[in-house]
């Protein structure tokens, strides 16, 4: 079986976001960049699926900021070839992305290309969807499992209330995974390093497609709503200070 996964790079939110000049958008010179978590765990399941069936795992990535670290490290953690198609200041609307990456990807006889279901930095959920569209073939997200089956893929799809349903889907298949069956592996830095030193990264030109998207108006940190009162004294005195706060806010007479 061979497989694609698509990888995205977003902004780590462990990190300090500094928002840009023009309000819009996060200032790129204040971003660290990090896999993002869904496409980590799409990556985790087509290793997964290779190791039980055989075949190949190609780790696709839009050419943008760091996007090299991300293929690397996916190489390292077990992935047979890298593509990175295009190279963009800045990243595309998703349903452009999703355009471009079908271009690329219909010519290359896959049997199966996996996303993660979302980014965070966007949330719609858009790339598995419209790639399966432009592609014309077949598509299930919010997928937490894969197991192979005659002509093609049984997947778990969840639903609100942690219900679960199993579907037959016939390959070629594009998948958004939520979830893989185990955790994401780790890549050490030395594997990663003697990927970058034994592996090359196939380079693909591409431009960003036409496509609709998101425009932002305007970004802004959220709003202190208020301060904590931190009470200090004997327990008398913080007795005293609650029931005033509360006779305060009318919730005893």
């Amino acid at each position: 079986m061979n497989i694609a996964v698509i990888l995205k790079q977003v902004p780590d939110l462990a990190e300090e976001l500094e928002i840009a000049d023009s309000g819009a958008e996060l200032d790129p010179d204040e971003i660290s960049w990090v896999l993002n978590e869904f496409d980590d765990h799409a990556l985790e399941e087509a290793l997964q699926l290779k190791e039980a069936t055989g075949g190949t795992v190609t780790a696709v990535a839009l050419g943008g900021e760091d996007v090299a670290d991300a293929l690397y490290t996916a190489l390292a953690k077990g992935a047979d070839t890298a593509l990175k198609v295009g190279d963009f200041e800045t990243p595309p609307a998703t349903h452009a992305a999703a355009r471009t990456l079908a271009g690329v990807l219909g010519g290359r006889g896959f049997d199966l290309i996996l996303t993660g279901v979302q980014a965070i930095d966007d949330v719609d959920g858009w790339t598995a969807p419209v790639v399966a569209g432009y592609l014309g073939v077949p598509h299930v997200s919010v997928v937490t499992h894969i197991a192979p089956a005659d002509g093609g893929v049984t997947v778990n799809q969840e639903y609100a209330g942690g219900v679960v349903a199993e579907l037959d889907v016939h390959t070629p298949a594009v998948l958004g995974v939520q979830a893989a069956r185990a955790v994401p592996r780790y890549a050490p830095v030395s594997k990663v390093r003697q990927a970058m030193q034994t592996s090359t990264i196939e380079e693909v030109d591409a431009e960003a497609a036409a496509g609709t998207g998101v425009t932002v108006r305007r970004l802004f940190a959220p709003e202190a709503g208020g301060h904590a009162e931190m009470l200090s004294g004997g327990a008398d005195a913080v007795a005293e200070r609650l029931v005033e706060i509360l006779k305060e806010r009318g919730l005893v007479g």
